[in-house]
């Protein structure tokens, strides 16, 4: 058995200064990896040749790559080429369509930690529409706001901390405190950065959607992506332009939905006008509210079955019928089982992912911010809504800045509803941070458990605290002996000793100095 290192990440200033001194190579593209790839399951010679013949033939790989991504259909190779990108100076609200697509990685500038400036997006929507200087006006008085909050926060947490507040090494986390709070009064239309890591199958759909999209800020961020990466491997974004699936889709479902009053009896239009499907007032709802809206019924007996049909030759029919005849007491050692030899960084057994829960969660922009994170659920948006309310947090309350703060955040809103009747693409810029939306999210148990370590966790910012806790005593309440395990990662042992009695054994660590590297 042979392993070769095929490649990886460099940074491209790196690449610039190599080329500089040895001349430019056509070779040094993704495309190479990509073609070679492609060519195993058909070329018999050993991979390594295979890539070297790649790299001395680059037009011959790229006309490769064309050959079996676009008449052959086998995208996948695409995934094979992998792209860093930096984004800066997008809105908060771009990045959240930036940050949609599930296999990516993204790590982005966090307003929690880092003291925000005055740098904003005007959408180019308001250019000429005589709303600009409105739009303007009021994002100057949200970040005045914040500059305000935060240096009043500031004195407020290090009063409320003094143990921390002697000690100089813990001064940026209060000020993080600070800063996490404060930013809730600032808007969507805040300027962002973020790093992103994405292979090129990925990439042509987020070009395509890009592409697509009714917002001018996303066209853009579109094309200046396209143009960094196209020169470097024109021959594996093929599908990039816009297209009417996702042009047209959700629009069109839109208006569906604004229409179906007038197709149904007047007791289903009273409803759907309840539901808010006719466009009216829906009413204020508290912070963090969370609802069980669909789940997997018999979730415990399904997740134990399917943790028998791994472990034996059994069909998944028999098991399932055996686990429904079990005492309780069977079925939890079933769980046990599955659990015993965890730590709290393991995630559970993939059997756990046969049961899930939706939820309907109304939450504020800022927490929306990490719970869109969890990419391996599934997650459907509203719009954001002024009539949803606002999520104040706790410590702007207690140092008697709430009025002023419900003042901004209400003017916001106003401003919100002028641009709406014009603009309405260019609206949800001028949003704050404590604006909330709808969002509708599916889990499975597995990945619930997931959230609830990282989310529960004593570490974790307040707002996403609260909706991961709301949504871990829903889901036990319907899966109880799934979800026996779930919670913060800072109470894993004293949540393992309730179940089992014992603490878990701590497995022995490889330590990188104990390491022998050859």
């Amino acid at each position: 058995m042979k392993v070769y290192l095929a490649g990886y990440n460099v940074d491209t200033q790196v690449l610039e200064e190599l080329q500089a001194k040895t001349g430019r190579r056509d070779d040094v593209t993704p495309e190479v990896i990509s073609a070679a790839y492609a060519r195993i399951s058909r070329d018999p010679k050993p991979i390594n040749e295979i890539r070297q013949e790649a790299r001395l033939e680059v037009e011959r790989s790229r006309k490769s790559n064309q050959t079996i991504i676009f008449k052959m259909g086998h995208h996948s190779v695409a995934e094979h080429s992998v792209f860093n990108l930096d984004i800066l100076g997008a809105s908060r609200l771009a990045m959240e369509e930036l940050e949609k697509f599930r296999l990516c990685s993204y790590t982005e500038k966090s307003q929690r930690y880092i003291t925000l400036d005055k740098d904003f997006v005007v959408p180019k929507e308001l250019v000429g529409t005589g709303l600009e200087k409105k739009f303007i006006g009021m994002v100057k008085r949200q970040n005045d706001a914040y500059f305000e909050l935060l240096g009043k926060l500031k004195t407020y947490v290090f009063k409320n901390n003094p143990r921390l507040a002697e000690d100089q090494k813990k001064h940026n986390l209060l000020e993080g405190w600070a800063k996490e709070d404060a930013r809730y009064i600032t808007a969507l239309a805040t300027q962002s950065q973020a790093g992103l890591t994405i292979n090129a199958r990925n990439l042509e759909l987020m070009l395509r959607r890009f592409a697509s999209s009714p917002l001018l800020e996303i066209k853009d961020l579109g094309r200046l992506i396209y143009k960094e990466t196209f020169e470097v491997a024109p021959s594996i974004v093929i599908f990039h332009q816009a297209n009417d699936r996702d042009r047209k889709t959700y629009p069109q479902l839109r208006e569906l939905a604004a229409g179906l009053p007038r197709l149904l009896s007047p007791r289903l239009r009273r409803e759907a006008s309840k539901a808010g499907l006719t466009g009216t007032k829906t009413g204020r709802k508290g912070a963090g509210e969370v609802e069980i809206v669909d789940y997997t019924r018999d979730a415990d007996l399904i997740i134990a079955a399917a943790i028998l049909h791994t472990s034996s030759a059994a069909p998944f029919k028999r098991c399932l019928k055996i686990v429904r005849k079990m005492p309780r007491k069977d079925k939890e050692l079933i769980f046990k089982t599955a659990w015993r030899n965890m730590q709290f960084y393991d995630s559970l057994l993939r059997e756990f992912e046969y049961a899930g829960v939706t939820f309907d969660i109304v939450l504020s922009a800022a927490c929306f911010g990490q719970l869109k994170r969890h990419r391996m659920s599934t997650i459907t948006i509203q719009d954001y809504d002024p009539r949803l309310g606002l999520t104040i947090p706790r410590s702007i309350k207690e140092i008697g800045m709430a009025k002023y703060f419900k003042a901004i955040a209400d003017e916001s809103a106003e401003v919100y509803n002028t641009i709406n009747k014009t603009v309405p693409l260019a609206a949800p810029y001028i949003l704050t941070n404590a604006h909330r939306r709808r969002v509708l999210m599916r889990v499975s148990a597995r990945e619930l458990c997931h959230i609830s370590r990282l989310r529960e966790d004593s570490h974790a910012q307040w707002d996403i605290q609260n909706i991961s806790r709301a949504m871990s005593s829903a889901a036990k309440k319907i899966m109880p002996l799934t979800c026996a395990l779930i919670g913060g990662k800072d109470k894993y042992n004293e949540i393992y000793q309730n179940v089992f009695g014992e603490l878990p054994k701590v497995t022995e660590s490889i330590l990188p100095e104990t390491r022998q590297i050859k």
